[in-house]
């Protein structure tokens, strides 16, 4: 069995019950220009504890299937976030 993945990137939503997306950002280069491009996935994670709120900067792991699309779990969060508007406080 190997390693498991870890990745970190920032909440972009947590209106789910124990569920939170995460976006996880790479810079690629374009195959035949080589400009250096920002990539975004977004990944949605297991929140226990519903610890991590939108803006926070997390660690998420891959774990056993969960549900149909959710495959990683939040380990941490890395540094809490500005609770902008539209966040639920």
């Amino acid at each position: 069995m190997g390693a498991k993945t870890e990745l970190t990137g920032m909440v972009v939503s947590d209106k789910m019950e124990k569920t939170v997306v995460v976006a996880v950002e790479r810079k690629v280069r374009h195959d035949l220009y080589g400009k250096s491009q920002r990539r975004t996935s977004r990944f949605l994670a297991h929140n226990e504890g519903n610890e991590a709120r939108i803006g926070d900067k997390v660690n998420i792991a891959e774990s056993r299937p969960l549900s149909a699309r959710k495959r990683w779990v939040v380990t941490r969060v890395v540094e809490k976030g500005d609770r902008g508007v539209g966040s639920r406080q």
